[in-house]
């Protein structure tokens, strides 16, 4: 059964399309490898404070730590800019977005948070 490619994605375009979806197909992997590397061991104590030591409230302290060194670095950017010291305006756009997003994810983190504590105290009683 050899021949053309015909159906879905088979125009002049599905090359590129399909080296996004090869690479995005990559990212998983390679993101689900790094979560499974970091999976708590079996020990009692060790699961308490995770594969590195840390615990929850560290990691998560450490998440909000880095959001709040990206929103600064664009605010700083964003100053600068102001001042005429950087004139890429790319650059302080993508600063700026950055930020927004790095903040957008931990909200919608802080909110699963709170659903998952809520549906807990819910199962109490």
């Amino acid at each position: 059964m050899s021949g053309p490619v015909t159906g879905i994605g088979a125009g002049p375009g599905a090359a590129g399309g399909l080296q996004q979806i090869i690479a995005l197909r990559q990212q998983i992997i390679d993101r689900s490898e790094a979560l499974q590397s970091i999976r708590a061991p079996a020990t009692p104590d060790a699961a308490r404070t995770g594969p590195r030591g840390t615990g929850f409230a560290d990691t998560l302290r450490t998440a909000v730590e880095g959001v709040n060194q990206t929103q600064q670095r664009a605010g700083a950017i964003t100053a600068a800019y102001e001042r005429g010291e950087v004139t890429d305006v790319a650059q302080v756009m993508l600063a700026r977005q950055e930020a927004g997003i790095a903040f957008e994810a931990t909200l919608q983190v802080r909110n699963k948070l709170l659903s998952a504590y809520q549906d807990i105290m819910r199962m109490g009683v």
